[in-house]
């Protein structure tokens, strides 16, 4: 694979180089390269100067990334986000100050029937 800037390769640059050496002579190719030099540092001065503006106006310091996490999203973290977000003292044990998700359980005597709700079921 060539690789063409230009519409130049690599051997041709070359060649132009050595023919560029050769026009502007050893006595000036020295401040040439210097003034190349400035040219190119004010080039990177002016572009960082633009990315930083740029940066600034779209206040890309800003952003809450913590707002994207799609774990957030999670349906099951929703819901219980929402049922209980507003009842942490009413799910803690009494006394004890540590959540209590599920109620006693009560053991039904032998033979005893189960509560029925017949608009439940």
């Amino acid at each position: 694979m060539r690789v063409q800037m230009f519409g130049i390769n690599g051997g041709e640059f070359l060649v132009l180089l050595v023919v560029l050496a050769i026009v502007v002579g050893p006595s000036r190719l020295p401040q040439y390269a210097e003034q190349l030099a400035r040219l190119i540092k004010g080039v990177k001065r002016k572009l960082d100067d633009l990315r930083s503006d740029l940066s600034d106006e779209a206040g890309a310091s800003e952003v809450n990334w913590q707002d994207f996490d799609p774990r957030r999203y999670d349906p099951r973290r929703i819901v219980r986000d929402a049922l209980f977000e507003d009842e942490p003292s009413a799910a803690s044990s009494p006394g004890t100050g540590r959540a209590n998700p599920t109620p006693a359980t009560v053991r039904l005597a032998s033979g005893e029937l189960p509560p029925w709700d017949a608009e439940a079921t």
